[in-house]
Protein backbone atom coordinates (compact mmCIF):
# COMPACT_ATOMS: atom_id res chain seq x y z
CA UNK A 1 0.00 0.00 0.00
CA UNK A 2 2.94 2.33 0.65
CA UNK A 3 4.19 2.08 -2.92
CA UNK A 4 0.65 2.54 -4.24
CA UNK A 5 0.37 5.78 -2.29
CA UNK A 6 3.63 7.22 -3.59
CA UNK A 7 4.24 5.78 -7.03
CA UNK A 8 1.60 5.97 -9.73
CA UNK A 9 3.02 3.16 -11.89
CA UNK A 10 0.80 0.07 -11.59
CA UNK A 11 3.56 -2.35 -12.66
CA UNK A 12 5.95 -1.04 -10.01
CA UNK A 13 3.26 -1.36 -7.37
CA UNK A 14 2.41 -4.94 -8.36
CA UNK A 15 6.08 -5.96 -8.56
CA UNK A 16 6.97 -4.50 -5.16
CA UNK A 17 3.73 -5.86 -3.72
CA UNK A 18 4.57 -9.39 -4.82
CA UNK A 19 8.15 -8.99 -3.60
CA UNK A 20 6.80 -7.94 -0.21
CA UNK A 21 4.32 -10.81 -0.29
CA UNK A 22 7.08 -13.38 -0.92
CA UNK A 23 9.44 -11.80 1.63
CA UNK A 24 6.74 -11.61 4.29
CA UNK A 25 5.56 -15.17 3.67
CA UNK A 26 9.13 -16.47 3.91
CA UNK A 27 9.73 -14.47 7.08
CA UNK A 28 6.55 -15.75 8.71
CA UNK A 29 7.29 -19.33 7.64
CA UNK A 30 10.84 -19.25 8.99
CA UNK A 31 9.71 -17.74 12.28
CA UNK A 32 6.95 -20.32 12.66
CA UNK A 33 9.32 -23.17 11.76
CA UNK A 34 11.88 -22.08 14.35
CA UNK A 35 9.20 -21.63 17.00
CA UNK A 36 7.49 -24.98 16.46
CA UNK A 37 10.79 -26.84 16.02
CA UNK A 38 12.07 -25.40 19.31
CA UNK A 39 8.84 -26.37 21.05
CA UNK A 40 9.07 -29.88 19.58
CA UNK A 41 12.70 -30.22 20.65
CA UNK A 42 11.85 -29.21 24.21
CA UNK A 43 8.95 -31.68 24.32
CA UNK A 44 11.16 -34.55 23.07
CA UNK A 45 13.87 -33.70 25.60
CA UNK A 46 11.26 -33.61 28.37
CA UNK A 47 9.90 -37.00 27.30
CA UNK A 48 13.39 -38.49 27.38
CA UNK A 49 14.09 -36.90 30.75
CA UNK A 50 10.92 -38.31 32.24
CA UNK A 51 11.75 -41.71 30.77
CA UNK A 52 8.09 -41.97 29.95
CA UNK A 53 8.74 -43.57 26.62
CA UNK A 54 11.08 -46.23 25.36
CA UNK A 55 11.66 -48.02 22.06
CA UNK A 56 8.75 -47.90 19.61
CA UNK A 57 6.59 -45.78 21.85
CA UNK A 58 9.03 -42.91 21.39
CA UNK A 59 8.28 -42.70 17.66
CA UNK A 60 4.53 -42.78 18.20
CA UNK A 61 4.78 -40.02 20.80
CA UNK A 62 6.97 -37.93 18.48
CA UNK A 63 4.38 -38.25 15.72
CA UNK A 64 1.79 -36.69 18.02
CA UNK A 65 3.92 -33.55 18.39
CA UNK A 66 3.38 -30.57 16.08
CA UNK A 67 5.10 -30.70 12.70
CA UNK A 68 7.27 -27.61 12.09
CA UNK A 69 7.02 -27.90 8.30
CA UNK A 70 3.22 -27.99 8.37
CA UNK A 71 3.14 -25.01 10.73
CA UNK A 72 5.53 -23.06 8.49
CA UNK A 73 3.48 -23.86 5.38
CA UNK A 74 0.23 -22.84 7.09
CA UNK A 75 1.77 -19.58 8.29
CA UNK A 76 3.15 -18.74 4.83
CA UNK A 77 -0.17 -19.56 3.18
CA UNK A 78 -2.14 -17.43 5.65
CA UNK A 79 0.23 -14.51 5.10
CA UNK A 80 -0.01 -14.83 1.32
CA UNK A 81 -3.80 -14.97 1.38
CA UNK A 82 -3.93 -11.80 3.45
CA UNK A 83 -1.31 -9.99 1.38
CA UNK A 84 -2.78 -10.88 -2.00
CA UNK A 85 -6.13 -9.18 -1.34
CA UNK A 86 -4.97 -5.56 -1.69
CA UNK A 87 -2.83 -6.50 -4.70
CA UNK A 88 -5.76 -8.09 -6.49
CA UNK A 89 -7.98 -5.15 -5.61
CA UNK A 90 -5.56 -2.67 -7.15
CA UNK A 91 -3.99 -4.67 -9.97
CA UNK A 92 -6.60 -3.76 -12.56
CA UNK A 93 -7.26 -0.12 -11.63
CA UNK A 94 -5.31 2.46 -13.60
CA UNK A 95 -6.30 5.72 -11.88
CA UNK A 96 -3.99 6.42 -8.93
CA UNK A 97 -6.54 7.94 -6.54
CA UNK A 98 -9.19 5.32 -7.26
CA UNK A 99 -6.60 2.56 -6.79
CA UNK A 100 -5.54 4.02 -3.45
CA UNK A 101 -9.15 4.25 -2.30
CA UNK A 102 -9.90 0.68 -3.38
CA UNK A 103 -6.85 -0.67 -1.55
CA UNK A 104 -7.70 1.24 1.64
CA UNK A 105 -11.33 0.14 1.46
CA UNK A 106 -10.42 -3.49 0.76
CA UNK A 107 -7.92 -3.67 3.59
CA UNK A 108 -10.24 -1.85 6.01
CA UNK A 109 -13.23 -4.03 5.20
CA UNK A 110 -11.19 -7.22 5.26
CA UNK A 111 -9.51 -6.52 8.58
CA UNK A 112 -12.65 -5.09 10.13
CA UNK A 113 -14.73 -8.05 9.00
CA UNK A 114 -12.14 -10.49 10.27
CA UNK A 115 -12.03 -8.69 13.61
CA UNK A 116 -15.80 -8.74 13.89
CA UNK A 117 -15.91 -12.42 12.96
CA UNK A 118 -13.16 -13.42 15.39
CA UNK A 119 -14.64 -11.27 18.12
CA UNK A 120 -18.04 -12.89 17.68
CA UNK A 121 -19.77 -9.56 17.15
CA UNK A 122 -23.08 -9.74 15.35
CA UNK A 123 -23.85 -7.19 12.67
CA UNK A 124 -26.04 -4.98 14.84
CA UNK A 125 -27.03 -1.52 13.66
CA UNK A 126 -25.07 0.23 16.42
CA UNK A 127 -21.86 -1.67 15.73
CA UNK A 128 -22.19 -1.42 11.96
CA UNK A 129 -22.95 2.31 12.07
CA UNK A 130 -20.02 3.08 14.36
CA UNK A 131 -17.69 0.91 12.29
CA UNK A 132 -18.69 2.54 8.99
CA UNK A 133 -18.49 6.08 10.38
CA UNK A 134 -15.03 5.40 11.80
CA UNK A 135 -13.89 3.85 8.53
CA UNK A 136 -15.05 6.81 6.45
CA UNK A 137 -13.47 9.26 8.89
CA UNK A 138 -10.20 7.34 8.72
CA UNK A 139 -10.31 7.30 4.91
CA UNK A 140 -10.92 11.06 4.77
CA UNK A 141 -8.11 11.80 7.21
CA UNK A 142 -5.69 9.71 5.17
CA UNK A 143 -6.86 11.03 1.82
CA UNK A 144 -6.81 14.75 2.69
CA UNK A 145 -3.05 15.02 3.33
CA UNK A 146 -2.20 13.06 0.16
CA UNK A 147 -4.17 15.30 -1.84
Amino acid sequence: MGVGAVKQDVRAMILTGFAGLIAGACSMAIGEFVSVYSQRDIEVAQMKRDKKISGNEEESEKEALPNPIQAAAASALAFMLGAIMPLLAAAFIVDHKVRLGVVVATVSLGLGGLGLFLGGVLWGSLVLGFWLEGGWLWLLLLDLPSG
